[in-house]
């Protein structure tokens, strides 16, 4: 083989060496740039996630609040009624058990 052929061989060798580790070097690169755009997108989610919770937190403890308010405002109502309902058989009661003790 000639020297040429030679000299050809060993520069197509280190070209090739060459583009292998460029390519290698590409591929780190390609790898930890989509490894860092993953991690950015999960901690993206992450925080709209804590944002939602965090709001239906807020508005689960509001319903909560309104709900408990109006059930409050209902049985004080029917607590009401129940006393008026009472006080009105309150006086018969009062008869009855009177009328039973003297006429025994």
């Amino acid at each position: 083989m000639s020297l040429e052929a030679i000299t050809s061989v060993m520069k197509a060798e280190q070209e090739a060496k060459a583009a292998v580790a460029a390519a290698q070097t590409q591929a780190r690169q390609l790898l930890a740039d989509a490894e860092a755009a993953g991690k950015a997108a999960l901690e993206a989610a992450r925080a709209k996630a804590d944002s939602e919770l965090e709001l239906l937190r807020v508005k689960a403890e509001e319903k909560s609040k309104t709900d408990a308010e109006n059930l409050t405002r209902d049985l004080e109502s029917e607590q009401q009624a129940l006393r008026r309902k009472a006080e009105e058989k309150l006086d018969a009661a009062a008869a009855l058990i009177v009328e039973r003790i003297v006429n025994d």
